[in-house]
């Protein structure tokens, strides 16, 4: 397999500055080809230094975010629907200044917003509206998107390959794609392959990350099986490094499970390039 290979920067958190510039820098020393960017704020001279230094360094890039507690699209409250919509177009604004050509993440609902109940055809409804606009802005800057399941600890709306790709289909949009976590997948499917190769030409994105979300290599999760399925199916899309640290609350993760970042990076982009041999 020749995929992009990438790495996640929610790893030094969700927001972004200039000292993650040198962070770059390294990523690319190491032999990665792209990075995921986290987009929360919409200042377009900011971006545009950081399209100038991913263009220096060669590095491709992919945008993502974060939809949390009052910015979610299948909020009863129309007012926080709308609200979300056009804060999710904003970050496309955003990913199209960096030439970024995929959004990636949750956009379908909030992150750790629940009823109490499972989600109802309204809420359903909804998403789907919510999607479609978004996918329609999408398109028109070139760009797709590449929607997440998480597991059922942080999302009700879907939290399984089966659920995501009915949602897909509903919104039955070209700009609108599917991702692939190994993490949530961990937790919900009963395998691993066979979820990656139900979701067919529809996915765009994969990112593998272990069941601690530490160094690749250091938990359980079975990546091997699903770079055997992408290989199987011609997946063309990246391939990324997803860990998170202490440095990204969202994630709850409360203790330190490798010595840097940097030695993560290097690792995991070891135990990859050892992984994509023989897929």
């Amino acid at each position: 397999m020749t995929n992009k290979l990438g790495m996640n920067l929610l790893l030094w958190g969700i927001e972004m500055n200039d000292e993650h510039m040198p962070v770059l820098e390294m990523i690319k020393n190491t032999g990665y080809d792209l990075v995921e960017i986290p987009i929360i704020d919409f200042d377009p001279g900011k971006w545009q230094k950081w399209r100038t230094k991913l263009d220096e360094l060669g590095l491709s890039c992919v945008a993502e975010t974060i939809n949390g507690p009052g910015n979610n699209a299948i909020a009863e409250d129309k007012a926080e629907r709308q609200r979300t919509l056009e804060f999710n177009k904003k970050v496309l604004d955003s990913a199209a200044i960096l030439g970024a050509p995929l959004l990636i993440g949750p956009i379908h609902s909030a992150l750790g917003v629940f009823t109490g109940a499972a989600a109802n055809e309204e809420e359903k409804k909804w998403a789907v509206e919510q999607l479609y606009s978004l996918a329609d802005h999408a398109a028109s800057l070139d760009i797709k998107l590449g929607l997440e399941y998480l597991n059922r600890f942080e999302s009700y709306l879907v939290s399984c390959a089966d659920e995501l790709i009915e949602l897909c289909d509903r919104v039955a949009h070209p700009a609108c794609k599917l991702m692939f976590d190994t993490f949530h997948a961990n937790i919900e499917e009963e395998n691993l392959a066979t979820a990656v190769k139900k979701m067919g030409d529809r996915l765009v994105h994969v990112q593998l990350s272990e069941n601690n979300r530490g160094t690749l290599g250091s938990g359980h999760v079975d990546f091997k099986s699903v770079t055997n399925a992408l290989a199987e199916m011609n997946y063309q899309g990246a391939i990324t490094v997803e860990a998170f640290s202490t440095k990204l609350s969202a994630a709850h993760i409360w203790r330190k499970m490798f010595e840097s970042e940097e030695l993560l990076t290097q690792d995991s982009f070891s135990y990859l390039k050892d992984l994509m041999k023989g897929a």
